[in-house]
């Protein structure tokens, strides 16, 4: 249905009509009283019979028609040059104002026309140029925000908030979302032993590739907590995969960390391992904060459970948690379920490693490069459990059992419970070489020659210590 807006313009006549025919009716008026004035004047001064006051009103009447066609044609030329021309010309190019291939200030006029038309288009000028100048200013404001504020919030954050009057007021909303949580591992004692550029050069070309992967899977990045990613699928646009899209884009993330490997040691950078967790649950998701200062994020225990996943991964793993196992165990491939209880939770959490996902990703985790067969190499150390950023004080003393390349069985008593983090120190020294302390994360329990070890992982070692083991397993291999 048309609105009574458009109703009326369809019924609209143009000025060129409405000047014309009110001239012609009240010429046309004039003359009929002229007529019938002198036609009664005739009759009253000096009467005449019948036929005689007809033929005198037909010779009036025909002077009337001539008189109304000459004052039509000169009257109407006059007034089409003049008046009528110039204002459809302004009518015309008012229209072209939606063409953008048509340039809206430019109305060409005769010199000739009236002063009020002149100042109409003048007006009209000024006032178009001063639109598209605020315009212009406009746009530049709103790419600058996306571009500016695009690089401290997701792209699509940025523009639900431009977009919506009420995108910058405090509050949330219950979604179900799939979160995603990488970290580096040993990153911090990476820092403390290199120059403070190098490593931020370092930590900014890695992030950038993490976050071309995100973007790539439709994530939304929440937030860089200095070596960590957190990153959430299903808002603000809805994808029901979303869990799925997480899952592969963990794994993705994982095999581009290797392929940035490759990049980065060729130009002196240490090697950089990577554990990501995804999880599904409800959270608010929404402007957190106050109106002196707020985020657009998530909070719920989805969210905390996601980080206490993260915190049980090894460098090159994938862990998912039972919420998202449960939406895409028809899609991946995972190992037998791991469970451990940790601080704060009522149950045991149990998660599942990743090593690919089907269709329509078709995304399989690449191996990290470990020699299996391992070289056995005898060497005293003591460790201590961490809890958290916390070193508890007490040390275990054990002994290094075999050598892999980034994984070590090693011989404790009592032994270590799995995802345990350690601190360790080798008590090995000489003029040729001390180790400095790294870290490690428990990854199983194992039996070895009938003997009962435990198999650590190594999160983060000096590149130093690590380039002399490296020549020891070779030289025993």
């Amino acid at each position: 249905m048309q609105s009574p807006a458009t109703k009326g313009k369809d019924k609209a006549k143009s000025v060129k009509r409405i000047v014309l025919m009110g001239v012609f009716w009240r010429i046309l008026l004039i003359e009929a009283v002229l007529l019938a004035w002198s036609l009664a004047y005739r009759i009253v001064t000096q009467g005449g019979a019948a036929q005689e006051l007809f033929w005198y009103s037909v010779r009036i009447a025909v002077l009337v028609a001539v008189i109304i066609l000459f004052m039509m044609v000169t009257l109407r030329n006059f007034l089409v040059k003049r008046i009528i021309s110039p204002l459809e010309t302004i009518a015309l190019a008012n229209k072209q104002l939606r063409d953008p291939e048509k340039d809206p200030l430019e109305i060409v006029l005769p010199e000739d026309v009236p002063a009020e038309i002149k100042d109409i288009v003048e007006t009209r000028s000024e006032m178009l140029r001063k639109i598209r100048e605020v315009s212009e200013e406009r746009l530049r404001l709103a790419d600058f925000i996306k571009d500016t504020f695009g690089k401290y919030l997701s792209q699509k954050v940025v523009d639900q908030i431009l977009r919506s009057p009420e995108g910058v007021k405090v509050g949330g909303r219950k979604e179900t979302v799939t979160i995603l949580m990488a970290d580096l591992r040993g990153f911090t004692g990476l820092s403390e032993r290199r120059d403070p550029e190098e490593m931020v050069e370092l930590l900014n070309t890695y992030l950038e590739a993490m976050s071309k992967e995100i973007l790539r899977f439709d994530g939304v990045i929440d937030e860089f907590i200095g070596d960590a990613i957190l990153a959430i699928f299903g808002v603000p646009d809805l994808h029901e995969d979303h869990a799925s899209r997480a899952v592969a884009c963990a794994l993705s993330m994982q095999n581009q960390l290797q392929r940035l490997n490759m990049e980065i040691s060729a130009s002196g950078y240490p090697h950089l391992e990577m554990g990501v967790a995804v999880n599904t649950g409800e959270v608010i998701v929404g402007n957190i904060g106050s109106d002196i200062r707020m985020k657009y994020g998530v909070v719920g225990p989805a969210v905390n459970v996601t980080g206490r996943i993260e915190s049980n991964t090894t460098g090159g793993q994938v862990l998912i948690g039972e919420s998202t196992y449960a939406l895409v165990k028809e899609l991946v491939k995972a190992q037998a379920p791991l469970t451990f209880i940790m601080k704060g939770l009522k149950r045991p959490l149990v998660c599942y490693p990743v090593n690919a996902i089907g269709e329509p990703f078709n995304i399989q985790l690449k191996p990290s490069k470990v020699d299996m067969l391992g070289v056995e190499i005898q060497l005293p150390f003591h460790c201590w459990k961490v809890e958290g950023k916390k070193v508890e004080e007490k040390a275990i003393s054990g002994e290094t059992e075999v050598f892999f390349q980034d994984e070590i069985l090693v011989s404790v008593s009592p032994l270590l419970e799995p995802f345990t983090d350690l601190k360790v120190m080798f008590d090995f020294c000489t003029d040729a070489h001390c180790f400095e302390e790294f870290y490690a994360k428990v990854i199983s329990t194992e039996e070895v020659k009938g003997k009962r070890v435990n198999r650590i992982r190594i999160t983060s070692m000096a590149e130093n210590d690590r380039k002399v083991l490296k020549e020891w397993i070779a030289r025993a291999t």
